[in-house]
């Protein structure tokens, strides 16, 4: 059993003095009680869930300033796939598990402790299947090993180049697989790590295909997290429309069992009918603001889908940053400016904005990711992070306004500590690792520069 007693920590909506906060060896929390005298080791600063992350493309992380160039015709997300597609055509085995591995550490480093990688990269760059065809899913979670950071592997099952089931292209080679070949990478790696299935989109597979993904998720175990991108893009509602009739989460809705285990991600371009029937299921709405952004993509409704009940959690996706403190910055700034108002999402006068939303993004990712984590509860993993207090960014500030001061003032990141299931992964800033990953990292990223 292992005692941990935090001077101030993130319990139950509010922030609790003297906190005892007792662990099982598996990393559980088993024990929880506000108000204690000192006992076990002392942690000062304000200790908060971990926040998950609910959708990375880790290899993206490589790509950043490669494609901040106009198109001919101004630029779209479909230019800058194109030159994603070019980029990952040069990337081996080694480049993925270096570039995994740095990437989770910086996640790491900036307060979140598990990541949903949703991971579409199988084959090699002839789109032949490796010797070992789960050598690159492998690669993800040796990384995770490497970093400490909690993982849910999901991988992708791409078929299709578009709605109505047009053939992949040359340049998406290296997503395609088969339906067997799909399941039986998901069972074999569901032995080694947290699985869920994520059929990439609705344009990717048939209806037979989200169905045959939904069996298979279903075969896994109850609960199996389901990830799908879906209504991201205005013309991807448009050819939704061409091909069916029907807008795309509003198709999603139609032909599946939509409910907790899933999580649509990005889902920008919903109407209000459809924010009210998706926030009935339970299903979290994956957020990736940071990346929205940058591709141009539009504005998820978030101040009503939060009025609805609606889940939500947040994502580093192409993972331009990989700061969550950022990227709930961007949720909510985005829609101060809209309404020209601060304070626009839901809450009671007077109480924390950052609070309920970070409290909010962390449970919601958590039920992404199928982890028991995102509060600092019993039975819930010990995912914590802790801030530091004399950090320049926090120094001064009651415990009340410290996670306030850390959503609204942008990096250098205050996080002190990290915890990942009861095991300190970083302490005063530290990663035991880091050296050898970031050394590693850029060895490879030099390597593919010299082939750009």
């Amino acid at each position: 059993m292992t005692t941990l007693h935090a001077a101030h920590a993130l319990v139950d909506g509010a922030i609790a003095a003297d906190v005892t906060i007792r662990l099982d060896p598996g990393g559980t929390i088993v024990a929880l009680t506000p108000g204690t005298a000192p006992a076990g080791e002392r942690i000062e600063g304000l200790v908060l869930p971990g926040m998950p992350n609910l959708h990375s493309h880790a290899f993206q992380r490589a790509m950043l300033g490669l494609t901040e160039r106009a198109g001919p015709e101004g630029d779209t997300f479909w230019h800058w796939r194109d030159v994603m597609y070019r980029f990952l055509a040069l990337l081996d085995p080694e480049d993925v598990q270096a570039i995994a591995a740095q990437l989770q550490l910086e996640c790491l480093r900036q307060g979140y402790t598990a990541i949903a990688e949703f991971h579409y990269l199988h084959n090699a760059p002839d789109g032949r299947p490796y010797d070992d065809p789960a050598e690159l899913s492998q690669r993800i979670v040796a990384a995770a090993d490497e970093s400490g950071i909690g993982l849910t592997l999901l991988p992708v099952l791409y078929r299709r180049a578009g709605f109505g089931g047009r053939p992949a292209t040359e340049a998406q080679r290296r997503f395609v697989l088969s339906l067997e070949a799909h399941a039986a990478l998901c069972q074999r790696m569901a032995a080694q790590t947290r699985v869920g299935v994520a059929p990439h989109s609705l344009r990717a597979v048939t209806p037979e295909e989200l169905q045959a993904a939904d069996a298979l998720a279903a075969a896994l175990g109850p609960g199996t997290p389901r990830h799908i991108h879906v209504a991201e893009q205005e013309a991807e509602v448009a050819d939704c429309l061409a091909w069916s009739g029907t807008r795309p989460v509003a198709w999603l809705l139609d032909h599946a069992a939509i409910d907790p285990a899933w999580c649509l991600v990005h889902a920008t371009h919903v109407t209000p009918e459809e924010v009210a029937r998706l926030a009935a299921t339970g299903a979290a709405a994956g957020l990736c603001p940071s990346t929205e952004t940058n591709l141009g993509d539009g504005i998820f409704p978030l101040p009503a889908w939060r009025a609805a009940g609606g889940r939500f959690g947040i994502g580093s996706d192409a993972n331009l940053t990989t700061s969550p403190a950022e990227e709930l910055r961007w949720l909510d700034g985005i829609h101060r400016l809209l309404q020209r108002r601060r304070a626009v999402m839901p809450a009671a006068p007077g109480s924390s904005i950052g609070l309920g939303l970070f409290q909010d993004a962390a449970e919601g990712g958590a039920q992404a990711l199928g982890r028991a984590a995102g509060r600092i509860a019993p039975g819930r993993f010990a995912d914590l992070v802790v801030l530091d207090p004399d950090h320049p960014t926090l120094v001064g500030r009651p415990p009340a306004a410290l996670l306030d001061a850390w959503l609204t003032a942008g990096n250098p990141t205050p996080v002190r500590h990290v915890m990942v299931g009861g095991r300190w992964v970083i302490r005063d800033g530290h990663h035991p690792g880091a050296e050898a990953i970031t050394h590693r990292f850029r060895t490879r990223m030099k390597r593919l520069a010299a082939r750009l």
